[in-house]
């Protein structure tokens, strides 16, 4: 489905942040170990990530954080405001990251999934993502308290 036309994307700054840590919350990305307001400022401040948000009938309905590792491109933090979900919203911030890796001559895009979350693994397949033949290890260096 394509996304409606009168939607706005924008570059985030900070007087976005208090809606957009509302969206993430509503849309259960955040997670007591990920300090989300960390992860902006992080963002914001490297210069091979961006953080796209966009808009609605002046509403804020949608994100997506994009970066590059320096190898491959990644996706974090794409949510959809559960009343604008199946309106293309998601596919169009996509979209965005995707070109976005491309500008920059990024050969391939990754994203993270929960195992126990069948909506947004099924959102991906759509979008032609294929399960990697990878294994994600984790090792923390800084603990949280």
């Amino acid at each position: 489905m394509p996304a409606p036309d009168n939607l706005i994307f924008k570059s985030y700054v900070s007087d976005h942040q208090d809606d957009l840590l509302a969206l993430w919350q509503v849309c259960d990305l955040i997670r007591p170990w990920n300090n989300p307001a960390d992860d902006i400022r992080q963002c914001v401040e490297n210069p091979s990530s961006e953080l796209l948000i966009t808009y609605l009938d002046q509403t804020l309905c949608g994100s997506v954080m994009v970066g590059c590792d320096g190898h491959r491109g990644w996706v974090y933090y794409l949510a959809v405001a559960p009343d604008y979900r199946t309106q293309g919203i998601g596919r169009a911030l996509m979209a965005s990251a995707e070109q976005w890796l491309i500008d920059r001559d990024v050969p391939k895009i990754h994203a993270m999934i929960r195992h126990d979350n069948l909506l947004v693994r099924g959102f991906y397949k759509r979008l032609d993502f294929v399960d990697g033949d990878v294994q994600l290890v984790q090792k923390w260096l800084k603990r949280e308290t």
